[in-house]
């Protein structure tokens, strides 16, 4: 009977442990989850709530550390100069004398002292009349002369107004009535708010052409960058599809995330570039760009992972990256003069970057451990799937970092 009861407690030990493992696992899963913030995630700043993130903040006072507030040493000043031939002339002139009082209207000028106010001119609205006369011909036929185009109605806004419209609402975002209510304030112009509205997509029609060359020149560029974020179009989740280099940015929104709205804003179809992106899936389906990862995900990442147990090998990542060690693409160069870390064993500072054969990398990383914040042992995780790297070269590279991976150039395709 003992024996009996013996084994029966042993049993509900053992389902015991297991659930204690399976919840203790549960947990730290949770913990981690919530422990995501812009920071260390692809989540975005304003998922963070009202309190900033304590890796944020610790990471801005390291970087701000030693420095002074206000200009920095060797940067440029600026400042508000005078011109040398102002606008408008403003004289002052003293009455009297500050010493025995008397009348000093007719006494001589000994020294001008100048100063220069910077001020807006008086803010309202322009009334222009036009008037299209109507001339009788000897023949007897009455000819009308035409209203320029601008000129609609018999009251109309003009394109200046119209223009600050479209500014204040599109490209500084102001809600349609908050627009009106600067309109009114500043202009004295009491614009409604349907007609705000009825300019914007009057605007928006006049881009046909425009868009179309933007379109075309990103699908031409050799480097762009694409991103999605959500919004809000009539109190419905839509998604607003980024395409930029540093001179041209197309913003198109869609309610669809993926590849059919990328495909509507017509720049990835076509597109034979380098592609720098987030890594969301449906970017991989771009056959024709060469896809490179976003630096900042990357960084998040590994942000994320120096949470982990027993995962200390990351915080190096980032001090390899900060330095210019990653050359682009392209012929081998010599290490920079004055650099002190030579190149590590295997380290080839050759052509870089990633092909589509089929095939993952076998190249082992070479992780020193022991004592306190070193690198845990870690196996390589090689490119993506179908991917293999072309050439490798060591993080540690001609850097003052001393970064001691071996491992894949962090370029575009590859992830670890």
């Amino acid at each position: 009977m003992q024996a009996a009861v013996i084994a029966e407690l042993r049993a509900a030990n053992a389902e015991q442990v297991r659930l204690i493992a399976t919840l203790q696992a549960r947990v730290t899963e949770l913990e981690r989850r919530l422990s995501r913030d812009s920071s260390n995630s692809s989540k975005p700043p304003s998922s963070d709530g009202l309190g900033k993130p304590a890796r944020a903040e610790r990471r801005d006072a390291e970087q701000t550390k030693g420095r002074r507030p206000g200009k920095q040493p060797g940067a440029p000043g600026a400042h508000l100069a005078q011109v040398a031939e102002p606008d408008e002339v403003a004289w002052h002139t003293p009455d009297r004398c500050g010493g025995c009082g008397a009348t000093l209207t007719d006494a001589p000028v000994v020294g001008v002292e100048a100063r220069q106010v910077f001020d807006l001119p008086p803010l309202r609205l322009l009334a222009t009349e036009h008037r299209a006369e109507r001339r009788r011909c000897a023949c007897g036929m009455t000819t009308a002369a035409a209203f320029p185009d601008h000129v609609r109605a018999a009251a109309c806004y003009g394109p200046g107004v119209r223009a600050l419209v479209c500014y204040l609402c599109v490209h500084q975002h102001l809600p349609v009535d908050r627009a009106a209510q600067l309109l009114a304030d500043v202009l004295g112009a009491n614009v409604a708010t349907g007609t705000l509205a009825a300019v914007l997509a009057e605007g928006a029609v006049g881009l046909d052409g425009f868009l179309a060359t933007v379109r075309d020149q990103l699908a031409a560029a050799p480097v762009a960058h694409f991103d999605e974020t959500g919004a809000r179009v009539a109190g419905r989740l839509h998604w607003i599809h980024s395409a930029s280099t540093s001179l041209l940015t197309l913003f198109t929104v869609h309610a669809k995330r993926g590849k059919v709205a990328m495909d509507q804003a017509g720049v990835l179809g076509g597109f034979g570039g380098v592609a720098v992106h987030d890594g969301w899936a449906p970017y991989w389906r771009y056959q024709n760009a060469t896809h490179a990862l976003c630096g900042a995900h990357l960084l998040r990442e590994l942000e994320a992972i120096t949470e982990e147990p027993g995962q200390g090998w990351p915080r190096a990542w980032p001090s390899c990256w900060s330095t210019p060690n990653w050359w682009p693409t392209g012929p081998a160069r010599p290490a920079p003069v004055g650099s002190r870390t030579p190149p590590g064993p295997g380290c080839t500072p050759g052509m870089s970057g990633c092909s589509p054969t089929g095939r993952r990398p076998t190249r082992p990383h070479r992780s020193p451990v022991g004592g306190e914040g070193a690198f845990a042992a870690h196996p390589p995780a090689g490119c993506w799937p179908g991917w293999t790297p072309t050439a490798t070269r060591c993080c540690g590279c001609w850097t003052t970092a001393g970064c001691p991976l071996t491992t894949t150039r962090p370029n575009g395709t590859c992830g670890w």
